[in-house]
């Protein structure tokens, strides 16, 4: 019987071993995994420093995320996110909606390329994307249910034309910890950008935030700035 135990405690210690070895190593597996799909998706090389995803709290962290561009498109960096945060509702997700109680976006860097084709690397990645996701479409594809906070971070877009360099041009955004609530939808999201554009005298220039940052409530300040416009008027018969 001696030996029965001592085999049990070794098997038992061998597992458990392996199991805090797992737990230890999930995030590394994750990010691999996370690399791959997004390299299938988007036909782009990715590099990620960072990723955590947490097993108790619905917790997802990626730190120095970045998607470089294919040959034609100079090789160069495509996106650079320093910071990816979010935390999201656990229950909402367990039905197939995606809620997100808070997003912390920090987008450091967007290059635009044309080639000498005259092709963007942008269009040709939603091309890509929108082609497999028609052919791998599932019934069971997530809902977006809407961002409670986002807190959003730009720096600088690059446009860059690989066939005449001189027409290259570079949008400094400069924006930082703009704290937007109750994002239900991309057309609220694209609908702030303006907004924020437009208070910034169209030059989308933020501010150092010293103190707490301002809170936009995007649908009253949707709604405010819809009613703000004057009416159109009909035009005359003639």
């Amino acid at each position: 019987m001696k030996w029965m135990f001592k085999w049990f405690f070794r098997i038992t210690f061998l597992l458990l071993a392996l199991v805090i070895g797992l737990v230890l190593a999930k995030d590394a597996i994750l990010k691999a995994a996370v690399e791959r799909q997004i390299r299938v998706q988007t036909g782009m090389d990715v590099k990620i420093r960072r990723f955590s995803l947490g097993l108790l709290s619905p917790v997802v962290s990626i730190e120095d995320f970045k998607l470089y561009n294919p040959p034609e498109f100079g090789g160069t960096a495509f996106i650079d996110i320093p910071e990816l945060h979010v935390e999201y509702d656990r229950l909402a997700l367990a039905e197939r909606r995606l809620h997100i109680t808070l997003m912390r976006f920090n987008l450091a860097e967007l290059n635009i390329v044309m080639n000498e084709a005259g092709q963007t690397n942008l269009v040709s990645m939603i091309d890509m994307s929108d082609a497999r996701r028609l052919r791998d479409a599932r019934p069971e594809d997530f809902e977006f249910a809407g961002i409670e906070v986002l807190n959003l971070s730009l720096g600088k877009v690059r446009f860059l034309d690989l066939k005449e360099p001189g027409r290259s041009r570079e949008l400094r955004l400069d924006v930082r910890d703009r704290v937007l609530k109750n994002v239900r939808s991309e057309s609220d999201f694209l609908g702030v950008l303006l907004l924020i554009w437009l208070r910034n005298g169209g030059s989308l220039s933020g501010r150092a935030m010293d103190s707490p940052p301002e809170i936009i409530n995007v649908p009253e300040l949707l709604r405010a700035n819809s009613s703000s416009q004057p009416a159109v008027a009909p035009a005359p018969r003639r």
